[in-house]
């Protein structure tokens, strides 16, 4: 009926994403965290493994958290994994083909060397262990890079957090697909548009009982970094009115050289050097 609305219109998704981005100061989406994180994945592997199809209207209302399925939540925190670990903007991760995706698995012979996981490595009496293998993921598309020279993402497994372990969500997926679809040529993810994708993350952020208002897209991009600690610890910009200089701070053209791309994920990656403290080489500080 014109002029008569039922509900509170803030809530929308296309207001709700205006309202973060609007008004005298820009605020960023709150920042998705691995305890969220947890909670998503776990209310996704607790769901019955069935498709549940069209629903109607009547069903949502009956049943709210029966929204979607089984599959389409897989496919969802395969998004959420890559927006956040691999710091992909939407339309990048849509544009993602099989193709694109390469399973790879260690070369028992020759040291940090990897074979691409074809079929007839798996005949042999060779067994393999999860952390022997990786995905070597090609953007077809990136923003950032729109004219070529996009470098590759190579990700491992987490077996001690498999609500973050990216290489997982991937197989799981893969296979799902594989289901469904016997030659896996096509895109990798279901074609949604944007409200779509985030209707979705809003009920799915309801059915662990947090309030989606303020998260949004950029949720993911922050990956829980706390730069505010690190800003509130060296006593820099209070009200944080000049970004631009306090990310001078944080990163200098004079730092030592990064490690190789391939291993940012690598959790075999070769140690840096020891810690005056613990002698430790890993690369937690």
């Amino acid at each position: 009926m014109p002029g008569k609305f039922i509900g509170n219109p803030s809530l929308l998704v296309t207001i709700s994403q205006y309202m973060i981005q609007a008004g005298e100061a820009v605020m960023s989406a709150r920042a998705m965290d691995e305890p969220t994180m947890k909670r998503l994945w776990e209310f996704a592997w607790s769901m019955d493994q069935k498709e549940y199809g069209p629903i109607s209207c009547k069903q949502k209302a009956e049943n709210p958290s029966e929204w979607a399925g089984f599959l389409l939540h897989t496919m969802l925190y395969l998004l959420y994994l890559l927006f956040m670990l691999c710091l992909l903007h939407y339309d990048e991760a849509l544009q993602i083909t099989w193709a694109d995706v390469t399973f790879q698995v260690q070369d028992l012979l020759i040291k940090n060397h990897w074979l691409d996981a074809i079929p007839k490595l798996f005949t042999s009496q060779v067994s393999y262990q999860p952390m022997q293998f990786r995905v070597r993921l090609e953007l077809p598309f990136q923003k950032r890079h729109q004219y070529g020279g996009i470098a590759p993402f190579y990700i491992y497994t987490d077996p001690d957090r498999p609500w973050m372990c990216l290489l997982q969500a991937f197989a799981i997926w893969w296979l799902l697909d594989h289901e469904k679809h016997e030659d896996l040529n096509g895109l990798m993810c279901y074609t949604q548009t944007l409200d779509s994708f985030l209707e979705c993350f809003q009920n799915n952020l309801l059915n662990i009982s947090v309030d989606p208002q303020p998260y949004g897209i950029h949720s993911f991009h922050r990956a829980g970094w706390s730069f505010w600690k690190i800003c509130d610890w060296g006593g820099w910009a209070e009200n944080f009115d000049n970004p631009g200089t306090i990310f001078k701070y944080l990163l200098s053209w004079n730092d030592n050289p990064a490690e190789a791309r391939k291993h940012y994920m690598n959790p075999n990656r070769p140690g840096c050097n020891p810690c005056y403290s613990c002698g430790r080489t890993c690369h937690c500080g």
